[in-house]
């Protein structure tokens, strides 16, 4: 599993979470919703420091964006790509076969 995001997407949450240096931003499955590749799961985002157990990370200006091992079940099979969607004025999920 490949973890990218967009320029636009990690200036997004730096401002929008008010992020700083050492924080972390986990991306999750979660129950409900839908995304691109996946019907009754969609992608859930926490705010929480990285565990040892990661599967994906990207870092940035010291901040650490990541996927954990514990939901390789939601990301398997696929690279997640956290886009900026410029007409909702928010990150989206592109999810891609690897």
């Amino acid at each position: 599993m490949q973890l990218t995001i967009s320029d636009k997407a990690q200036k997004w949450y730096i401002e929008e979470l008010e992020l700083t240096q050492g924080d972390g931003v986990r991306f999750f499955g979660k129950y409900g919703g839908s995304t691109n590749v996946h019907d009754g799961f969609t992608t859930g985002m926490q705010v929480i420091k990285p565990s040892e157990d990661v599967l994906a990370k990207v870092e940035h200006q010291g901040i650490t964006f990541f996927t954990e091992k514990l939901d390789e079940w939601f990301f398997n099979g696929f690279d997640l790509s956290v886009e900026f969607d410029e007409a909702l004025q928010e990150p989206c999920y592109i999810y891609k076969e690897q």
